[in-house]
C-alpha cells in the first residue's frame, strides 16, 4: 500500500468502470438493482433470526450442551460486528462491485457449509466466516440504494431498504420454524442458497463499476477496533448467560473494550488515514441519528427477544402458531415504510414522522404489559399492528435525516457505523432483557411463595380441583408450578414496560437534529 491521502483515486476495478456514468444521475433506477440490493438486506438479517429457532435441534445433532450451542450464534454476531465497521475502508480498497460480489458469493458457500456441519466446532467455524462475510451486505446495499436515487427520491430508496432491515426480522422466527419443523435445521441454512444465487445475478448484470482508491492501511487502528468491537460483542452476546462480571471471561473483555476503545478514538481522532473516517462523529444528526437507532434495536430486538418466549414457553403455543403471531406486525410495518418513504415525506418534516413512530411503537408495546395467562392470540396481535406502524413510520425519516449532511463519497463508511450500531443496540437488547426476564421472575416468585400458607384462601379453588386440601402434605409441591407460571408471566409483563419506555426515552433525541434544507428529502450538496 502506497502512502496516499485518504480518498485519492488511483485506479478503477476495470478499465471500463470510469466510463460509466454514475447511476444516481440517470432517469430511471433499474428495477433489478433494486431487488438485488433489497434480497442482500434480506439475506443478511434475516439469518440473524432465523438460525435462533434452529439452535435447540442443533443441541442434539452436536451433542452440545446449552452453554456450548450459543457459540453457534455468538461467533456470527461477534465475527459481523468487528467486519461491519470496515465496510468504507474495504469498499475503498476493493470497490464496491468486487466487495459486494465477494460477500454474496462467500456468503453463499460459507451457508452451504453451515448446513454440511458434522460437529460443533465446524459449525462455529463455518458460521466465524458466514459472519466476515455477511458484515458489509446491509451497510454496502443502503449505501448503494442512496447514491443509485436522486437527492428529491431517496425516501423511496430508504424505504426499498427498510423492507430487509425491518420485517426481515419479524419474520425470520416464522420461516424458520417451519423450515425446521417441515425439514430439517440444516434448511435454514440452505435457504439463503436461491435468495444469494438470484441477488448475485441481478447485482452482476446491473451494479455500476466505480473507480478504486489507493488507501494507506492504519494497522494499528484496524486492530484496536477489531479488539473494541469483538469484545464488546462478546461481552454482550455472552455476559448474561455467564452472570456478568461474575465471570472472568466478561470481566477481561470489558477492560479489554474499555482500553482499547479509548485508544482507538483518541489516536485517530484528528487522524486523516484512520480506519473508519472519525470525522463523521462531528455530524450532529448523524450522532443523533445513530445514537437512535442504537437505542431502537434494544427495544425492537429486545422484544423480538422475549416473544418466543412468552408464547411458546409459558402459552404453550406451538411453533408455527408463535411465528404466525409475528406477520402481522411485519405487513403493518412493511406497508407504513412504503408510505412514509414515498408520500409522507413530501410533505411532513421528517423529525415529526421520528417522534410519531416512536410514539406509536410504544403505544403498542405498553398494552402488552397488562397481559394474563388467558390472553388469547388475537390480543396479541392487536396493540403488535400499532408497534408495527411506528416501526414503519420512524425508519426511513430516522436514515434520511442522519444521513442528510453526509457525502455520497462517505456513504459506504457512514453505513458501516449505522448497522454496526444498530446490531450493538439489539444485542444489548437481547443482554438485557434475558437478564432482567431471569431477575424479575425469581423477585415475582419469592413474592408470591411468601403467600402460600394453609390459611390462604385463594388456594382452595386450585387446589380442590387436584383432590387436595392446603393440610396435605404434597399440597405445596403441586401449587409451585402454578406459582413459577404466574411469576414468569408477571416478569414479562415487566419487560414490557421496560421495552415501551426505552422507546418513549428515545423521543427527546430528535430535538438534537438538524432540520433538512429540503421537505421530507436528504439536502443536497
Amino acid at each position: 500500500m502506497t502512502d496516499r491521502p485518504r480518498g485519492e483515486t488511483a485506479g478503477a476495478d476495470e478499465p471500463a468502470a470510469v466510463q460509466e456514468p454514475p447511476l444516481r444521475d440517470q432517469d430511471r433506477v433499474p428495477v433489478a438493482l433494486v431487488i438485488a440490493v433489497m434480497l442482500t438486506a434480506i439475506l443478511e438479517v434475516l439469518d440473524i433470526t432465523i438460525v435462533n429457532v434452529a439452535v435447540p435441534h442443533m443441541l442434539g445433532a452436536f451433542a452440545a450442551t446449552p452453554d456450548q450451542i450459543t457459540w453457534v450464534l455468538t461467533s456470527y454476531i461477534v465475527a459481523a460486528a468487528v467486519v461491519m465497521p470496515l465496510t468504507g475502508f474495504l469498499s475503498n480498497w476493493l470497490g464496491r462491485r468486487r466487495l459486494l460480489l465477494g460477500a454474496i458469493t462467500g456468503f453463499i458457500i460459507s451457508s452451504v457449509l453451515c448446513g454440511l456441519s458434522w460437529n460443533l466446532e465446524s459449525m462455529v467455524a463455518f458460521r466465524l466466516a458466514q459472519g466476515v462475510f455477511g458484515a458489509p451486505l446491509v451497510p454496502l446495499s443502503q449505501a448503494i440504494l442512496m447514491d443509485a436515487f436522486p437527492r428529491d427520491r431517496q425516501g423511496q430508496a430508504l424505504a426499498i431498504f427498510g423492507l430487509g432491515i425491518m420485517v426481515a426480522p419479524v419474520i425470520g422466527p416464522s420461516l424458520g420454524g417451519w423450515l425446521t419443523e417441515t425439514y430439517s435445521w440444516r434448511m435454514v441454512f440452505y435457504i439463503n442458497i436461491p435468495v444469494g444465487v438470484m441477488a448475485l445475478l441481478m447485482a452482476v448484470g446491473y451494479l455500476p463499476k466505480r473507480a478504486i482508491k489507493d488507501i494507506s492501511t492504519d494497522w494499528v487502528g484496524l486492530g484496536l477496533l477489531v479488539l473494541t468491537v469483538g469484545t464488546l460483542q462478546l461481552v454482550l452476546d455472552q455476559g448474561h448467560m455467564r452472570d456478568w462480571f461474575d465471570s472472568k471471561l466478561i470481566v477481561a473483555g470489558t477492560i479489554i473494550c474499555v482500553f482499547t476503545a479509548i485508544a482507538f478514538f483518541m489516536r485517530g481522532w484528528n487522524k486523516p488515514d484512520n480506519i473508519i473516517d472519525l470525522s463523521l462523529l462531528k455530524d450532529r444528526s448523524f450522532v443523533a441519528g445513530t445514537l437512535a437507532i442504537t437505542l431502537f434495536g434494544i427495544s425492537l430486538f429486545g422484544w423480538m427477544a422475549i416473544m418466543p418466549l412468552f408464547t411458546q414457553r409459558l402459552l404453550g403455543y406451538p411453533a408455527d402458531l408463535a411465528g404466525s403471531l409475528f406477520i402481522p406486525r411485519g405487513l403493518v410495518s412493511a406497508a407504513m415504510l412504503a408510505v412514509t418513504g414515498g408520500l409522507l415525506m413530501r410533505f411532513v418534516d421528517p423529525r415529526w414522522l421520528i417522534g410519531a413512530g416512536l410514539v406509536c411503537t410504544a403505544a403498542g408495546t405498553l398494552p402488552m404489559a397488562h397481559f394474563s395467562l388467558n390472553v388469547d392470540p388475537w390480543s396479541i396481535i392487536a396493540p403488535t399492528l400499532l408497534a408495527g406502524a411506528g416501526t414503519g413510520l420512524f425508519f426511513v425519516p430516522l436514515t434520511a435525516v442522519a444521513f442528510a449532511s453526509i457525502p455520497n463519497s462517505k456513504y459506504d463508511e457512514a453505513s458501516g457505523i449505522y448497522a454496526l450500531m444498530r446490531g450493538i443496540g439489539g444485542s444489548a437488547g437481547i443482554a438485557i432483557v434475558s437478564w432482567l426476564f431471569v431477575r424479575q421472575a425469581h423477585i415475582h416468585f419469592a413474592e408470591l411463595t411468601a403467600h402460600i400458607t394453609p390459611y390462604n384462601r385463594d388456594l382452595l379453588p386450585y387446589l380442590s380441583e387436584r383432590g387436595l386440601t392446603p393440610q396435605d402434605p404434597q399440597a405445596g409441591a403441586a401449587v409451585m408450578p402454578e406459582i413459577a407460571r404466574q411469576a414468569q408471566m408477571m416478569a414479562f409483563d415487566d419487560l414490557f414496560w421496560f421495552i415501551g419506555i426505552c422507546t418513549l426515552l428515545i423521543v427527546p433525541v430528535v430535538f438534537f437534529m438538524s432540520r433538512p434544507k429540503t421537505t421530507g428529502v436528504v439536502v443536497a450538496h
